[in-house]
Protein backbone atom coordinates (compact mmCIF):
# COMPACT_ATOMS: atom_id res chain seq x y z
CA UNK A 1 0.00 0.00 0.00
CA UNK A 2 1.33 3.75 -1.05
CA UNK A 3 0.61 7.12 0.41
CA UNK A 4 -0.59 9.14 -2.33
CA UNK A 5 -1.03 12.94 -1.76
CA UNK A 6 -3.93 14.82 -4.41
CA UNK A 7 -3.46 18.23 -4.75
CA UNK A 8 -5.99 20.87 -5.12
CA UNK A 9 -5.08 23.90 -7.85
CA UNK A 10 -6.69 26.38 -6.09
CA UNK A 11 -7.93 24.91 -2.63
CA UNK A 12 -10.77 28.07 -1.91
CA UNK A 13 -12.79 26.46 -4.40
CA UNK A 14 -13.89 23.89 -2.84
CA UNK A 15 -15.78 24.39 0.70
CA UNK A 16 -15.11 21.19 2.46
CA UNK A 17 -12.24 18.74 1.81
CA UNK A 18 -12.09 15.64 3.69
CA UNK A 19 -8.84 14.03 4.51
CA UNK A 20 -9.22 10.32 4.96
CA UNK A 21 -6.37 8.39 6.33
CA UNK A 22 -5.76 4.84 8.30
CA UNK A 23 -5.45 6.88 11.57
CA UNK A 24 -5.82 10.07 13.12
CA UNK A 25 -4.15 11.13 16.13
CA UNK A 26 -6.38 14.26 17.74
CA UNK A 27 -3.96 14.26 20.63
CA UNK A 28 -6.90 15.30 23.03
CA UNK A 29 -8.76 12.06 22.20
CA UNK A 30 -7.54 8.37 21.79
CA UNK A 31 -6.11 7.24 17.98
CA UNK A 32 -9.00 7.02 15.54
CA UNK A 33 -8.58 3.56 13.06
CA UNK A 34 -9.51 4.44 9.37
CA UNK A 35 -9.82 7.81 10.40
CA UNK A 36 -11.38 11.17 8.64
CA UNK A 37 -10.66 14.88 9.05
CA UNK A 38 -13.07 17.53 7.47
CA UNK A 39 -11.98 21.04 6.79
CA UNK A 40 -13.72 24.45 5.48
CA UNK A 41 -11.44 27.13 4.25
CA UNK A 42 -9.45 27.19 7.55
CA UNK A 43 -11.16 25.64 10.00
CA UNK A 44 -11.75 21.67 11.22
CA UNK A 45 -15.42 21.05 11.10
CA UNK A 46 -15.30 17.23 11.38
CA UNK A 47 -12.46 14.69 13.45
CA UNK A 48 -14.29 11.10 13.33
CA UNK A 49 -14.39 7.56 11.73
CA UNK A 50 -14.86 7.18 8.03
CA UNK A 51 -17.89 5.88 8.59
CA UNK A 52 -19.50 8.37 10.84
CA UNK A 53 -18.40 10.86 8.13
CA UNK A 54 -20.24 9.48 5.75
CA UNK A 55 -23.28 9.72 7.74
CA UNK A 56 -22.78 13.70 8.12
CA UNK A 57 -25.34 15.35 5.86
CA UNK A 58 -23.06 18.42 5.24
CA UNK A 59 -20.49 16.08 3.98
CA UNK A 60 -22.40 14.47 1.35
CA UNK A 61 -20.69 16.63 -1.51
CA UNK A 62 -17.40 17.51 0.04
CA UNK A 63 -14.02 16.82 -1.84
CA UNK A 64 -12.40 13.39 -0.41
CA UNK A 65 -8.94 13.25 -0.31
CA UNK A 66 -7.28 9.38 0.59
CA UNK A 67 -4.38 9.45 2.19
CA UNK A 68 -4.23 5.63 2.21
CA UNK A 69 -2.05 3.92 5.16
CA UNK A 70 -0.94 7.66 6.50
CA UNK A 71 -1.50 9.17 9.79
CA UNK A 72 -2.82 12.74 10.51
CA UNK A 73 -1.55 14.73 13.02
CA UNK A 74 -1.14 18.18 14.22
CA UNK A 75 1.37 19.81 12.80
CA UNK A 76 4.64 20.03 15.21
CA UNK A 77 4.87 23.24 17.01
CA UNK A 78 8.95 24.28 17.59
CA UNK A 79 9.11 26.38 20.36
CA UNK A 80 12.74 27.42 19.77
CA UNK A 81 14.69 27.99 16.70
CA UNK A 82 16.92 30.43 15.08
CA UNK A 83 16.37 30.58 11.06
CA UNK A 84 18.67 33.17 10.32
CA UNK A 85 21.50 30.81 11.63
CA UNK A 86 20.98 27.75 9.19
CA UNK A 87 24.23 28.80 7.11
CA UNK A 88 26.24 27.84 10.15
CA UNK A 89 25.13 23.86 9.97
CA UNK A 90 28.35 22.06 11.18
CA UNK A 91 30.74 25.02 10.89
CA UNK A 92 30.51 25.61 15.12
CA UNK A 93 32.13 21.66 16.18
CA UNK A 94 33.32 20.44 19.01
CA UNK A 95 34.18 23.64 20.70
CA UNK A 96 33.76 25.17 24.23
CA UNK A 97 30.12 27.53 24.37
CA UNK A 98 32.59 30.88 24.26
CA UNK A 99 34.37 30.25 21.40
CA UNK A 100 31.03 28.61 20.10
CA UNK A 101 29.30 32.12 20.31
CA UNK A 102 32.72 34.39 19.84
CA UNK A 103 33.16 32.32 16.23
CA UNK A 104 29.33 32.46 15.45
CA UNK A 105 28.66 36.33 16.41
CA UNK A 106 31.67 37.05 14.67
CA UNK A 107 31.07 35.70 11.42
CA UNK A 108 27.46 36.21 11.34
CA UNK A 109 28.25 40.25 11.97
CA UNK A 110 31.23 40.55 9.86
CA UNK A 111 30.55 38.41 6.60
CA UNK A 112 26.83 37.81 6.32
CA UNK A 113 24.71 40.26 5.06
CA UNK A 114 20.91 40.87 5.45
CA UNK A 115 20.46 38.95 2.06
CA UNK A 116 22.29 35.91 3.53
CA UNK A 117 20.26 35.69 6.26
CA UNK A 118 17.18 36.09 4.82
CA UNK A 119 18.80 33.07 2.52
CA UNK A 120 19.36 31.26 5.40
CA UNK A 121 15.61 32.03 7.22
CA UNK A 122 14.01 31.17 4.11
CA UNK A 123 16.12 27.14 3.71
CA UNK A 124 15.31 27.11 7.52
CA UNK A 125 11.80 27.70 6.72
CA UNK A 126 11.79 24.81 4.11
CA UNK A 127 13.65 22.28 6.29
CA UNK A 128 10.85 23.02 8.81
CA UNK A 129 8.12 22.60 6.68
CA UNK A 130 9.62 19.03 4.94
CA UNK A 131 9.53 18.18 8.64
CA UNK A 132 6.06 18.98 9.52
CA UNK A 133 6.47 21.37 11.35
CA UNK A 134 3.55 24.13 11.15
CA UNK A 135 4.59 26.22 13.70
CA UNK A 136 7.74 28.18 14.57
CA UNK A 137 8.90 29.97 17.65
CA UNK A 138 11.95 31.70 16.56
CA UNK A 139 14.39 34.40 18.03
CA UNK A 140 16.85 36.46 15.75
CA UNK A 141 18.55 39.43 15.63
CA UNK A 142 17.12 40.58 12.23
CA UNK A 143 14.21 40.26 10.65
CA UNK A 144 15.27 37.57 8.44
CA UNK A 145 13.19 34.66 10.16
CA UNK A 146 9.80 37.05 10.37
CA UNK A 147 9.94 37.52 6.83
CA UNK A 148 10.85 33.51 6.00
CA UNK A 149 7.29 32.88 8.56
CA UNK A 150 5.32 35.09 6.34
CA UNK A 151 6.77 34.28 3.05
CA UNK A 152 6.60 30.44 3.44
CA UNK A 153 2.80 30.37 5.08
CA UNK A 154 4.49 29.25 8.31
CA UNK A 155 2.74 30.11 11.65
CA UNK A 156 4.42 31.73 14.36
CA UNK A 157 6.12 33.83 16.62
CA UNK A 158 9.30 35.60 15.67
CA UNK A 159 11.37 37.15 18.91
CA UNK A 160 13.47 40.48 18.22
CA UNK A 161 16.89 40.30 20.25
CA UNK A 162 18.19 42.75 21.78
CA UNK A 163 22.03 42.87 23.80
CA UNK A 164 23.55 45.32 25.92
CA UNK A 165 26.01 43.76 29.16
CA UNK A 166 26.96 47.74 29.86
CA UNK A 167 23.96 49.17 31.91
CA UNK A 168 24.88 52.78 30.65
CA UNK A 169 23.68 51.52 27.67
CA UNK A 170 20.42 50.38 27.85
CA UNK A 171 18.76 53.64 26.86
CA UNK A 172 19.70 53.42 23.58
CA UNK A 173 19.24 49.48 23.12
CA UNK A 174 16.16 49.70 24.33
CA UNK A 175 15.36 52.43 21.60
CA UNK A 176 17.08 50.86 19.00
CA UNK A 177 14.39 47.53 19.94
CA UNK A 178 12.22 49.80 19.78
CA UNK A 179 12.22 50.86 16.26
CA UNK A 180 12.82 47.78 15.04
CA UNK A 181 9.60 45.95 16.81
CA UNK A 182 7.29 48.86 15.31
CA UNK A 183 8.55 48.36 11.94
CA UNK A 184 7.91 44.22 12.40
CA UNK A 185 4.36 44.90 13.88
CA UNK A 186 3.34 47.07 10.90
CA UNK A 187 3.26 43.44 9.36
CA UNK A 188 2.49 40.88 11.59
CA UNK A 189 -0.59 38.36 10.08
CA UNK A 190 -3.27 36.64 11.14
CA UNK A 191 -0.26 33.65 11.61
CA UNK A 192 3.02 35.76 12.21
CA UNK A 193 3.20 37.92 15.62
CA UNK A 194 6.42 39.63 16.81
CA UNK A 195 8.08 39.10 20.72
CA UNK A 196 11.28 40.43 22.33
CA UNK A 197 14.12 38.58 23.30
CA UNK A 198 16.88 39.70 25.69
CA UNK A 199 19.13 37.59 24.60
CA UNK A 200 20.72 36.40 28.20
CA UNK A 201 22.03 37.29 31.80
CA UNK A 202 25.60 37.38 30.14
CA UNK A 203 24.30 39.68 27.43
CA UNK A 204 22.11 41.74 28.61
CA UNK A 205 22.45 44.13 31.61
CA UNK A 206 19.68 43.67 34.92
CA UNK A 207 18.81 47.27 33.64
CA UNK A 208 18.03 46.78 29.91
CA UNK A 209 16.29 43.63 31.25
CA UNK A 210 13.68 45.76 33.31
CA UNK A 211 13.50 48.19 30.69
CA UNK A 212 12.49 45.81 28.64
CA UNK A 213 9.78 43.96 30.31
CA UNK A 214 8.22 46.88 31.24
CA UNK A 215 8.33 47.89 27.79
CA UNK A 216 7.15 44.11 26.50
CA UNK A 217 4.06 44.66 28.76
CA UNK A 218 3.15 47.86 28.00
CA UNK A 219 2.96 47.04 24.08
CA UNK A 220 1.40 43.43 24.73
CA UNK A 221 4.68 41.53 23.65
CA UNK A 222 5.32 38.05 24.50
CA UNK A 223 9.33 38.29 25.89
CA UNK A 224 11.51 34.75 25.48
CA UNK A 225 15.27 34.62 26.98
CA UNK A 226 17.98 32.28 26.90
CA UNK A 227 17.88 30.80 30.31
CA UNK A 228 20.42 28.96 32.75
CA UNK A 229 22.12 27.21 30.00
CA UNK A 230 25.53 26.69 31.23
CA UNK A 231 28.00 26.32 33.81
CA UNK A 232 29.28 29.36 32.59
CA UNK A 233 26.34 31.50 32.76
CA UNK A 234 25.76 29.53 36.71
CA UNK A 235 29.21 31.13 37.78
CA UNK A 236 28.89 34.81 36.53
CA UNK A 237 25.79 34.77 38.25
CA UNK A 238 26.73 32.85 41.86
CA UNK A 239 30.06 34.21 42.13
CA UNK A 240 31.37 36.27 39.28
CA UNK A 241 33.82 33.75 38.27
CA UNK A 242 34.36 32.25 34.94
CA UNK A 243 34.92 32.47 31.25
CA UNK A 244 31.80 34.96 30.91
CA UNK A 245 32.90 37.07 33.53
CA UNK A 246 35.86 37.54 32.18
CA UNK A 247 34.86 38.12 28.87
CA UNK A 248 32.76 41.36 30.14
CA UNK A 249 35.68 42.31 32.31
CA UNK A 250 38.08 42.15 29.67
CA UNK A 251 35.69 44.47 27.54
CA UNK A 252 35.69 47.22 30.43
CA UNK A 253 32.02 46.20 31.59
CA UNK A 254 31.25 46.36 35.58
CA UNK A 255 29.71 43.04 36.82
CA UNK A 256 28.25 42.86 40.14
CA UNK A 257 27.02 39.08 40.79
CA UNK A 258 23.35 39.16 42.30
CA UNK A 259 24.50 35.56 43.95
CA UNK A 260 21.48 34.06 42.74
CA UNK A 261 20.51 31.38 40.76
CA UNK A 262 19.38 33.07 36.82
CA UNK A 263 15.47 32.61 37.92
CA UNK A 264 16.01 33.96 41.23
CA UNK A 265 17.99 37.16 39.73
CA UNK A 266 14.64 37.11 37.16
CA UNK A 267 12.14 37.16 39.91
CA UNK A 268 13.79 40.35 42.12
CA UNK A 269 14.66 41.92 38.27
CA UNK A 270 10.65 41.49 37.96
CA UNK A 271 11.50 39.37 34.73
CA UNK A 272 9.85 36.73 35.51
CA UNK A 273 6.21 39.31 36.09
CA UNK A 274 5.71 38.38 32.39
CA UNK A 275 5.60 35.25 32.10
CA UNK A 276 8.38 35.00 30.15
CA UNK A 277 9.25 31.67 27.65
CA UNK A 278 12.69 30.64 28.78
CA UNK A 279 14.88 28.50 27.04
CA UNK A 280 16.70 25.82 28.14
CA UNK A 281 16.72 25.96 31.91
CA UNK A 282 19.17 22.97 32.58
CA UNK A 283 20.44 24.44 35.63
CA UNK A 284 17.24 25.05 37.62
CA UNK A 285 17.25 23.78 41.26
CA UNK A 286 13.34 22.86 42.77
CA UNK A 287 13.06 26.38 44.37
CA UNK A 288 13.83 27.92 40.88
CA UNK A 289 10.97 25.77 39.63
CA UNK A 290 8.93 26.37 41.70
CA UNK A 291 9.51 30.21 40.92
CA UNK A 292 8.79 29.59 37.10
CA UNK A 293 5.73 27.75 38.44
CA UNK A 294 4.41 30.51 40.68
CA UNK A 295 4.69 32.49 37.77
CA UNK A 296 3.12 30.54 35.00
CA UNK A 297 6.69 31.32 33.19
CA UNK A 298 7.04 28.62 29.92
CA UNK A 299 9.87 26.28 29.16
CA UNK A 300 11.24 25.60 25.55
CA UNK A 301 13.11 22.22 26.33
CA UNK A 302 16.27 22.12 23.62
CA UNK A 303 17.88 18.55 24.84
CA UNK A 304 19.68 17.97 21.75
CA UNK A 305 21.42 20.94 21.97
CA UNK A 306 22.00 20.77 25.75
CA UNK A 307 23.82 17.43 25.10
CA UNK A 308 26.02 18.46 21.98
CA UNK A 309 27.36 21.48 23.35
CA UNK A 310 27.76 19.76 26.54
CA UNK A 311 26.16 21.69 29.43
CA UNK A 312 23.42 18.61 30.59
CA UNK A 313 20.24 17.53 30.75
CA UNK A 314 17.69 19.75 31.70
CA UNK A 315 15.19 18.08 34.51
CA UNK A 316 12.32 17.32 31.99
CA UNK A 317 10.39 15.32 34.93
CA UNK A 318 10.22 17.71 37.78
CA UNK A 319 9.41 21.02 35.28
CA UNK A 320 6.44 18.59 34.41
CA UNK A 321 5.52 17.72 38.04
CA UNK A 322 5.16 21.06 38.50
CA UNK A 323 2.66 21.70 35.96
CA UNK A 324 4.96 23.67 33.95
CA UNK A 325 4.39 24.51 30.67
CA UNK A 326 6.71 22.90 28.07
CA UNK A 327 7.45 22.21 24.46
CA UNK A 328 9.83 21.01 21.97
CA UNK A 329 12.61 23.04 20.68
CA UNK A 330 15.44 22.09 18.44
CA UNK A 331 17.15 25.19 19.17
CA UNK A 332 19.39 26.18 15.68
CA UNK A 333 21.37 24.15 12.97
CA UNK A 334 24.78 25.66 14.50
CA UNK A 335 24.03 23.65 17.72
CA UNK A 336 21.66 20.86 16.70
CA UNK A 337 22.51 20.26 13.11
CA UNK A 338 18.93 19.52 12.29
CA UNK A 339 15.11 21.47 12.25
CA UNK A 340 13.64 18.16 12.90
CA UNK A 341 11.10 17.88 15.63
CA UNK A 342 11.03 14.09 15.66
CA UNK A 343 14.53 13.51 16.02
CA UNK A 344 14.56 15.73 18.89
CA UNK A 345 11.54 13.98 20.60
CA UNK A 346 13.02 10.26 19.80
CA UNK A 347 16.50 11.85 21.27
CA UNK A 348 14.30 13.34 24.26
CA UNK A 349 12.76 10.52 25.03
CA UNK A 350 15.74 8.04 24.79
CA UNK A 351 17.72 10.31 26.92
CA UNK A 352 15.30 11.25 29.92
CA UNK A 353 14.65 7.23 30.24
CA UNK A 354 18.42 6.79 30.52
CA UNK A 355 18.97 9.51 33.07
CA UNK A 356 16.33 7.95 35.31
CA UNK A 357 16.64 4.66 34.35
CA UNK A 358 12.50 4.37 33.95
CA UNK A 359 11.46 2.26 30.83
CA UNK A 360 8.67 4.54 29.80
CA UNK A 361 9.00 8.44 31.22
CA UNK A 362 8.77 9.96 29.12
CA UNK A 363 6.33 7.55 27.00
CA UNK A 364 5.07 8.29 23.16
CA UNK A 365 1.97 10.13 24.04
CA UNK A 366 3.43 12.12 26.52
CA UNK A 367 6.08 13.34 23.77
CA UNK A 368 3.82 13.98 21.31
CA UNK A 369 1.36 15.99 22.79
CA UNK A 370 4.75 18.15 24.03
CA UNK A 371 5.64 18.24 19.96
CA UNK A 372 1.41 19.60 19.52
CA UNK A 373 -0.37 20.86 22.21
CA UNK A 374 1.74 21.58 24.80
CA UNK A 375 3.75 23.30 22.34
CA UNK A 376 0.51 25.52 21.39
CA UNK A 377 -0.04 26.35 25.40
CA UNK A 378 3.75 27.27 25.18
CA UNK A 379 2.81 29.93 22.58
CA UNK A 380 -0.69 31.01 23.77
CA UNK A 381 -2.29 29.24 21.42
CA UNK A 382 -3.86 26.38 22.38
CA UNK A 383 -7.15 27.67 21.59
CA UNK A 384 -5.95 27.68 17.78
CA UNK A 385 -4.12 24.89 16.96
CA UNK A 386 -2.13 21.84 18.62
CA UNK A 387 -5.32 19.91 18.60
CA UNK A 388 -7.36 18.41 15.85
CA UNK A 389 -10.75 19.65 17.29
CA UNK A 390 -13.71 20.64 15.72
CA UNK A 391 -13.06 25.00 15.32
CA UNK A 392 -9.67 24.96 15.49
CA UNK A 393 -7.21 25.94 12.58
CA UNK A 394 -6.54 23.12 10.13
CA UNK A 395 -2.92 23.24 10.80
CA UNK A 396 -2.39 19.31 10.16
CA UNK A 397 0.10 16.85 8.74
CA UNK A 398 0.27 13.38 6.89
CA UNK A 399 3.23 10.97 7.80
CA UNK A 400 3.27 7.72 6.06
CA UNK A 401 3.47 4.50 7.80
CA UNK A 402 3.31 1.97 5.02
CA UNK A 403 7.30 2.22 4.67
CA UNK A 404 9.41 -0.87 5.77
CA UNK A 405 10.59 0.52 8.67
CA UNK A 406 6.96 1.16 10.35
CA UNK A 407 5.98 -3.10 9.69
CA UNK A 408 4.26 -4.36 11.34
CA UNK A 409 2.44 -1.89 13.08
CA UNK A 410 1.32 -2.40 16.16
CA UNK A 411 0.98 1.13 18.25
CA UNK A 412 0.50 4.22 16.35
CA UNK A 413 1.86 6.52 18.50
CA UNK A 414 4.61 4.21 19.36
CA UNK A 415 5.69 4.18 15.40
CA UNK A 416 5.84 7.54 15.18
CA UNK A 417 7.85 8.72 18.04
CA UNK A 418 10.35 5.97 17.42
CA UNK A 419 10.67 4.89 14.19
CA UNK A 420 9.26 7.85 11.73
CA UNK A 421 12.21 10.12 10.50
CA UNK A 422 10.95 13.31 8.50
CA UNK A 423 10.79 11.95 5.29
CA UNK A 424 7.77 10.17 6.11
CA UNK A 425 6.07 13.08 6.24
CA UNK A 426 3.89 13.62 3.00
CA UNK A 427 1.48 16.61 3.52
CA UNK A 428 2.15 19.80 5.87
CA UNK A 429 -0.54 22.49 6.15
CA UNK A 430 -1.21 25.70 7.45
CA UNK A 431 -4.50 27.00 7.94
CA UNK A 432 -6.23 25.37 5.50
CA UNK A 433 -3.24 25.91 2.78
CA UNK A 434 -0.94 22.76 1.77
CA UNK A 435 2.48 23.81 2.10
CA UNK A 436 4.51 20.97 1.53
CA UNK A 437 3.43 17.68 -0.81
CA UNK A 438 4.78 15.27 -3.05
CA UNK A 439 7.96 15.84 -2.03
CA UNK A 440 7.99 19.52 -3.14
CA UNK A 441 7.25 22.90 -0.97
CA UNK A 442 4.53 24.87 -2.55
CA UNK A 443 4.25 27.80 -0.76
CA UNK A 444 7.95 29.21 -2.57
CA UNK A 445 10.24 28.57 -4.88
CA UNK A 446 12.85 26.27 -2.79
CA UNK A 447 15.03 25.33 -5.48
CA UNK A 448 15.77 29.14 -6.16
CA UNK A 449 16.54 29.81 -2.48
CA UNK A 450 19.34 26.92 -2.52
CA UNK A 451 20.41 28.43 -6.00
CA UNK A 452 20.90 31.87 -3.67
CA UNK A 453 22.78 30.04 -1.28
CA UNK A 454 25.24 28.12 -3.78
CA UNK A 455 25.59 31.56 -5.56
CA UNK A 456 26.46 33.24 -1.65
CA UNK A 457 28.81 29.84 -1.07
CA UNK A 458 30.32 28.28 -4.44
CA UNK A 459 32.39 26.08 -2.16
CA UNK A 460 32.02 24.61 1.43
CA UNK A 461 32.36 28.03 3.27
CA UNK A 462 35.63 28.56 5.04
CA UNK A 463 34.60 32.11 6.75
Amino acid sequence: MTCEVFLRSNPSTMAITIYQAAWVLPITAPPIPQGALAIADDKIIFVGAQAEAATQPRLQHAEVIHLNGAALLPGFINTHTHLELNFFRGFLEDLAFREWILKLTTTKYERLTNDDLAASAMLGAAEALRAGVTCVADTGDSRAAFDALRQSGLRGVAYREVFGPNAADASMSLEGLKVKVAEMREEETELVRVGVSPHAPYTVSGELFRRVVEYAAQESLDVCIHTAESAAEENLLRDGSGEFAERLAARGIEWKAPQQSTIQYFAALGVLDVAPLLVHCVRVDDEDLALIGKHRARIAHCPKSNAKLGHGIAPLAKMLAANIRVGLGTDSVASNNRLDLMSEAQFCALLHRAASQHFKAPGAERLLQMMTLDGARVLGLEDKIGALEIGKQADFIALDLTKRHHQPLHDVMAAILFAATSDDVILTMVAGRVLFAEGVIQAFDEPEWQTRCKRLFPQPPSF
